[in-house]
This record gives structure tokens, sequence and C-alpha cells, in this order.
């Protein structure tokens, strides 16, 4: 599927590699279910067509940030036995469009659950939750000492509707942090307190700890959409988006010029460049940019790497197709792909993965295989 009016930059995602994706999560967990998580936007890939193809593969949990995703995968997916829980919790006055849409909270504070459990008490029956207990992230979620409290008040915990019980890894992608171990046994400690609630720890890197992680539900993220797991290593997941844009010129520059915004970067040679129609209005971003210091991503034309030369701007972004014997206006240039690994390009811009997925922008002819 295309979109209807022709754009110069072309984002294509692969769906399938998705569903693939999360396959080869559960064979990492030999069983124990794998949700999905769909949160800004399918990591950029598109919720709504990540929700359905996940959701017909047997996929019945996800999990959104904010209370408007959640009611948008609702819509895509028109099922209402589908698990869908908004990780940002319950802010004030959102309980009657959370209910409304079937979305469940994940509560993090005493005030969120009692507010939550009221609000239950006042529509008649408790409404599906999950408990956030933090482990050593201190971010969002009860503290040890919260947790316990809690779960020694029985009638809070039924009012809450706590179906699930959760925390969240640090430091996963660095196997031998030894945060992990220590979050692992404080989770430990808190899953008997609450009985009954399915128990969740592991994220996309927690998956390939160990075992011991998995408990009953794992929340894979980047790594459904093809990011990295472990930090510095190649992803063993499969690609899901490239990213290729369209040469409007090619022009030959004379050695010694310069090039692009703020001159930071000359030519050494009679260079042929070609300039590309993507900036960092698109998510591109300027880190991105080379200098005559170094530095700087690449695309590849042809089979060549052709790297980006002086600074990336708002709408374009020029490379050295000097090397390209037969670079031609209209030809693409891929710049996140198969062979320009979206590992490759997070670290070209200073960032991960999840930051250049995150910001791919909506000007791109999104193309889906």
């Amino acid at each position: 599927m295309t979109d209807a009016c022709p754009r110069p930059t072309r984002l294509l995602v692969d769906t399938a590699a998705i569903v693939a994706n999360r396959r080869r999560i559960l064979a990492e967990t030999r069983g124990v279910p794998a949700a999905g998580v769909i949160k800004a936007d399918a990591y950029g890939t598109g919720a709504a067509e990540a929700a359905r193809a996940l959701a017909a593969d047997g996929c019945d949990t996800f999990f959104v940030a904010h209370v408007g995703e959640g009611v948008a995968v609702r819509a895509a997916l028109g099922d209402a036995t589908a698990r869908i829980f908004v990780l940002n919790g319950l802010l004030p006055g959102t309980e009657a469009a959370l209910a409304e849409h079937r979305l469940a909270p994940v509560l993090g504070s005493m005030p969120e659950i009692e507010d939550w459990a009221a609000f239950g008490r006042a529509h008649g029956a408790p409404l599906p939750s999950a408990i956030h207990v933090d482990t050593g992230m201190n971010r969002h979620g009860l503290s040890l000492v919260e947790a316990r409290a809690f779960a020694a008040r029985g009638d809070l915990v039924a009012a809450s509707g706590a179906v699930v019980v959760m925390s969240h890894l640090a430091c996963a992608d660095e196997p031998d942090h030894p945060l992990n171990r220590t979050q692992l046994e404080r989770f430990r400690s808190i899953r008997p307190l609450l009985p009954g609630l399915q128990a969740s720890l592991a994220n996309s890197a927690g998956v390939f700890l160990s075992p011991e992680y998995h408990f009953d539900l794992v929340r894979p993220g980047v790594a459904l959409y093809g990011g990295a797991i472990r930090s510095g290593e190649a992803s063993p997941m499969r690609p899901v988006v490239t990213l290729e844009a369209t040469i409007l010129q090619i022009r030959d520059v004379p050695e010694g010029e310069s090039v692009g915004y703020g001159a930071r970067r000359t030519t050494t040679r009679p260079t042929r460049l070609a300039v590309l129609s993507v900036g960092y209005a698109d998510g591109f971003h300027r880190t991105a940019s080379s200098s005559d210091a170094g530095g700087g991503g690449r695309g590849v034309l042809h089979g060549i790497s052709v790297p980006i030369f002086g600074r990336i701007s708002m709408d374009l972004l020029v490379v050295d197709v000097t090397d390209v014997g037969a670079a031609a206006r209209g030809d693409r240039v891929e710049l996140i792909g198969p062979t320009v690994t979206l590992q490759e390009v997070a670290s070209a811009m200073g960032t991960i993965d999840y930051e250049v997925l995150t910001s791919l922008g909506r000007r791109y002819e999104r193309v889906r295989a």
C-alpha cells in the first residue's frame, strides 16, 4: 500500500517483519506470552497497522503510552477482548475516557490507585489496571515500601482491578550490569504479595537476559521494530524500516569549495554531489552531518557507499557520489535499511535506535510490505 500523493522520500515498513520479530521473542520465552509495545505510533512504524498484524498473529495484549494512543489502537483493532494498557498511568480527569475505550491504566502511585478504585466503585465494579512497582529505575512506580503497604490492603487491591504487576529494567541492554540482578530480586520480593496477578518485568533486552526475567508476560518494544538488544551489538532481529531519499539534483563542484550551512565541509577534489530531498524536518537528525574534521553518516547508491557531505539542513542533505558512475536525478539513496543499519545510523547521529525510529516524520511516502 502506498500514499496517494507522490513524495520525494520513501519509508518502507515491513509489517511482516514486526510479526516475525515477535515470533523470535516467543521462541526465546518458550511459552511465556509476549505483549506488543506499540507506543509512539509503534516506534514510528504505524500503530494501527502494527496492532492489527500482531493481533492477527495471536497477540492479545498491547501497551501504549497515552490515552489518545490507546483510543486509536482500540479503534484500529475493533476487538473488545484485546487488552490495552496505558503506561503513563492515570492523569486526573481521564477515567471516563479509559473506561469508555476499555483501556487499563498502569498505576504507579497511591493517588492514582485510590482515584481509579474510587472511579470503579462509583461505576459499580472494579475496572482493570496494572500496578507498576519501581525496583531501581526511580521513574514511574510505587516504591517497595508503598507496594508492600498496597498489597496489605486487600480491599484496595480488589477495588483497583489490578490484573498485572510490573516493573521496568533500567540496564537490561548491559547484561552484566549489577542493577539487573538487584531489580530481579526486588521484583521477586513483591510478586508473592500480589497472588493471582500476572507478573511482567522483561522489556526487549530483558527477554534475552535469562528465563528468570520472563515471569508471566514479556513486553518487547524496540525489538519488534528491528532495534538493538544489547548495547554495542548488532541486532538479531529482522529490519523493519528502509528509508530512501530521491536525488533532486547532481552537481559538479570544483576542489576547494565549501558545501552547506556554515561552510563546514570543503571539497578536496573535483566532487560530484547529489542533493537529496530529506532533512531534519523529516527526523533525519542534523547530528549525522559531516565537516572537514570528520564524522557524518552515509547512504548507499547502487551498492556503493556515499558519505553525507556537510551539514544536514531542514529539507535537504548532500551526499558525495563521485565514486558512483551511474548516479542520476531521480535515483533513490538508501539512508536506513538492509545495508545502512538502524544501529549504524543511530551511531552516526550520536543517539539510539529508539530515537531514530520515533523521529521518522510524516512527510514520507509510506509503503507497507
